[in-house]
């Protein structure tokens, strides 16, 4: 019998691969990378702020899914096809995530799905 309970809702984009919009094992929930594609459209939002707000808004319906909140991250890796923007994440996250802040990683890389700007994948740790 196993522990994994898949997540998913349709407050967030779809999976447009063969994975789950999260996966929670016992109180650890594995969140799969979010880009900026509005979740009713599934268009990509337009611009590097709009896809910024657009990934976090995704990850906090997913994590609200899950039963918990961005509240309950502990981990975030956010992915950027321009490093230049990285003080724009910084400003952008702090309105969406409390202090004390998620470990995190930001990687610069040379593309992402659907020629997003930016997509953001993290872990949380819910306390029942």
């Amino acid at each position: 019998m196993s522990n994994k309970v898949v997540i998913q809702t349709p407050d967030a984009p779809a999976a447009i691969g063969t994975y789950s919009q999260a996966v929670r094992v016992e109180n650890t929930v594995y969140l799969s990378g979010q880009i900026g594609l509005d979740p009713t459209s599934m268009q990509m939002v337009e611009g590097i702020e709009a896809q910024i707000h657009r990934v976090f808004q995704n990850m906090r319906a997913v994590a609200d899914a899950t039963g918990g909140s961005l509240d309950d991250v502990v981990k975030l890796n956010i992915y950027l096809t321009d490093l230049g923007h990285f003080a724009k994440v910084n400003e952008i996250m702090a309105t969406y995530f409390p202090q004390p802040y998620p470990a995190r990683a930001a990687v610069g890389v040379a593309s992402l799905p659907r020629n997003a700007l930016v997509e953001a994948d993290g872990v949380m740790f819910i306390q029942d």
